[in-house]
């Protein structure tokens, strides 16, 4: 079986001097390689031709047979990696905390593994009667939630 170690040596260094970052990895028992990178401005289906052609000119077809699919991370699928958020700071998006709620808002910030969600919360402020909506930061670390994941928008 291909070591799945293998497969990220070859994928960094083909990212060596590319702003492209990998996102995962992943090699089933009957050898399906399946690569997922990103960028910050989108991926080219040329970059996933190269890096998908340089993953096969080091791996040898005689030894071990496999199947390989190189791709971007898909835009509505749900941030693996550190650098994802860094990218859609700014952006809405939706977090699953590990209670089962759902916090929909702007990614403001990315510190080490924690991020903070700028979220729109009812509330009544002193001496009014109606409630009005007020920003609120809301703190989550990547490694204590479900998901978090960029909510496309066609507004």
């Amino acid at each position: 079986m291909i070591e799945k170690a293998t497969i990220t040596k070859l994928v960094g260094e083909w990212l060596e001097g590319k702003d492209y970052f990998l996102v995962d990895t992943e090699i089933s028992p009957d050898n399906k390689i399946t690569v997922e990178i990103d960028h910050a401005d989108g991926v080219w289906i040329e970059d996933c031709v190269e890096l998908s052609r340089y993953i096969e000119d080091h791996l040898d077809r005689d030894k071990e047979d496999f199947e390989l699919e190189v791709g971007s991370a898909g835009l509505g699928q749900p941030f693996k990696v550190p650098q994802q958020y860094i990218n859609f700071v700014g952006k809405e998006v939706e977090v699953l905390d590990q209670d089962g709620k759902k916090t929909k808002g702007i990614l403001k910030s990315v510190d080490g593994s924690t991020f903070v969600v700028t979220t729109q919360v009812k509330m009544r402020p002193e001496g009014k009667k109606r409630p009005v909506l007020t920003d609120v930061d809301m703190t989550f670390d990547m490694e204590k939630v479900k998901y978090t994941k960029y909510i496309i928008s066609f507004k």
